[in-house]
């Protein structure tokens, strides 16, 4: 994931131009789409039994990227399933809170009921290039 927020944007430029104090969140979450956000739209969260946003553990960079260095699994959708899944994000709370980063999925899931998203170590990285 390339694309920033500008909520985060505009904290890198207040921190490290501006002199701004910058809380750093700990921990981030990862939060899963069936309209994947833009910087124009906030686009679509999951909705549906047993989804909720999940810990995700971000290694040190290495020019300018860093991805999860941990598996990264959602709970098994509940009833209904949650439909298309096509994008991801990082966000600064479990359940509200800002958006820091997001994008596609290379492979959008239809996630059925008793279907799990999971993402193995090193699948998600963030990027500054």
């Amino acid at each position: 994931m390339n694309n920033k927020t500008h909520y985060l944007e505009n904290g890198v430029i207040n921190h490290f131009l501006r002199n701004g104090a910058v809380v750093a969140p700990f921990p981030v979450y990862a939060a899963l789409f069936n309209t994947t956000p833009t910087k124009a739209t906030p686009g679509t969260e999951v909705t549906g039994t047993s989804y909720a946003r999940v810990v995700v553990t971000i290694g040190a960079p290495v020019d300018g990227a860093a991805a999860n260095s941990a598996p990264c699994t959602f709970p098994a959708a509940g009833a209904g399933g949650w439909g298309l899944v096509n994008g991801v994000a990082i966000f600064d709370d479990p359940t509200a809170g800002n958006m820091l980063y997001f994008g596609d999925l290379a492979a959008p899931k239809t996630v059925d009921a008793g279907d799990t998203v999971s993402f193995a170590t090193s699948a998600l990285t963030v990027n500054e290039t």
